[in-house]
């Protein structure tokens, strides 16, 4: 999880380095170039349910190993582009495809195999995301500057097949039971063939009001997390920072983004606070300081748009590892792998037009003030919607609630032949006995 977590959101988060060189290669706006980044992330999570429902059905070995492929396949047809609509498809769609095949499953069977200390587990496997953002920033910007964009795209489309060897290392059954897996002889009609999909997705957790207040409440999250990472870059070149400086920024927020991961982890498992109440805390500082970072550069310091950064980059990476952590609390464990690709699949509307909101806004107004404004005000909302989650002002966690037990129509016929022939049988008993009286 900790290499194959680097190589999607990592990357992911590093791509704004490549903003402004499309920018200037395809002389397009800040709002046709932002969605290239948003159809990716849209993607992932659009897919997740996929990634989920496949492990279900077979095995996260395959699901993973194929998700690294694509994702490395994605990077290196977008290396070759001459339109915008081609990065659309590549570093989108089939990116996107295999993003979304990788980063469900592999958390989802982290989760379940921790269960004392998961949120330490979470921010340990996620701190690599922090680590790679540091790391990437001035690796990606040297790369452009000595290949070019399009041969930094062909390396980064090799770097991202070692997901492929993350998903091999992944064992076939460490996973949390589910509903039986598919039998490739087996003829099951419609009805049951959409009841046992159903029963993959976790369609049923549609239906719980907890589940639906917090997919909202991480939707608006969505809007707005990601906004720093793809224009934080731009706009510090905007205000007249220099490419590597800006660079520079966003690898200094990684390397606290990678601290707040770890501690935040640490301090969840002490049991000193709920869960939920942390995610709170962490995600309200998250959008004030997303809020703040135009404001720290309207005088020009350099120093002033780093500290506000630094801070950004500690709490952002502080609620990823609560957002998770939460996940078992509001569905139950054995409902983990399904219900978590579902919210991805929801929370993509936020991803998807969140960044070109904040483009729409720039082309607009000149400048990135307005759009980390919207952006923070996005995630404020979302904590203030968690705040109407059941038991949300409670000292102590709820239970977390059961799978209910649903039998397949052809279970059920079963049963009832099974009835009638119990029933008949004892009927001809009492006949016999009769007949011998």
């Amino acid at each position: 999880m900790f290499v194959s977590t680097s190589l999607v959101f990592g990357l992911m988060r590093s791509l704004g380095v490549f903003f402004v060189e499309f920018v200037q290669y395809f002389e397009e706006s800040a709002q046709a170039i932002s969605w290239i980044s948003s159809i990716g992330l849209a993607a992932q999570q659009f897919f997740s349910p996929l990634g989920a429902a496949l492990c279900n059905a077979y095995n996260t070995r395959p699901v993973v190993m194929t998700g690294g492929f694509l994702s490395g396949l994605g990077l290196i047809l977008a290396s070759q582009a001459t339109c915008l609509v081609h990065l659309y498809l590549t570093m989108g769609v089939i990116s996107g495809l295999g993003w979304g095949l990788v980063f469900t499953p592999m958390v989802a069977t982290v989760m379940a195999k921790f269960t004392h200390r998961r949120a330490l587990a979470l921010g340990l496997g996620f701190s690599s995301i922090g680590l790679s953002s540091f790391a990437f920033n001035p690796l990606f910007q040297l790369l452009v500057e000595t290949y070019a964009w399009r041969g930094a795209l062909l390396i980064l489309g090799g770097l991202s097949l070692n997901i492929m060897a993350c998903g091999a290392l992944i064992r076939p059954e460490c996973r949390s039971k589910g509903p039986a897996k598919l039998d490739s002889q087996s003829r099951l009609p419609c009805s049951d063939m959409l009841q046992r999909v159903s029963s993959y997705l976790e369609v049923s957790l549609l239906c719980e009001r907890p589940y639906l207040t917090y997919t909202l409440g991480v939707t608006l999250f969505n809007f707005g997390y990601f906004v720093p990472y793809f224009h934080l870059v731009a706009h510090s070149r905007h205000v007249g920072f220099s490419e590597y400086g800006a660079a520079f920024i966003m690898s200094a927020a990684g390397v606290t983004d990678i601290f707040g991961r770890i501690v935040s982890g640490w301090f969840s498992d002490l049991g000193h606070f709920r869960v939920i109440h942390l995610l709170i805390l962490w995600t309200v500082l998250a959008g004030v300081f997303i809020m703040l970072l135009p404001v720290s550069s309207l005088m020009g310091s350099y120093s002033a748009l780093m500290v506000i950064s630094l801070l950004y980059g500690f709490c952002s990476g502080a609620l990823t590892s609560m957002v998770f952590a939460v996940v078992p609390m509001i569905m139950g464990v054995e409902r983990m792998m399904g219900g978590l690709g579902l919210l991805q699949l929801i929370e993509s509307c936020g991803g998807l037009l969140g960044t070109p909101l904040s483009g729409w806004l720039r082309d607009n107004t000149g400048n990135y003030v307005a759009s980390f404004m919207v952006a923070g005000s996005f995630v404020l909302l979302g904590s203030l919607t968690m705040t109407t989650l059941p038991h949300f002002f409670s000292c102590t966690d709820p239970p977390p609630p059961k799978r209910p037990v649903l039998i397949d129509n052809s279970d059920a016929l079963r049963l009832e032949l099974a009835q009638k022939n119990c029933c008949s049988s004892e009927m001809n008993h009492q006949a016999v006995e009769q007949t011998k009286r």
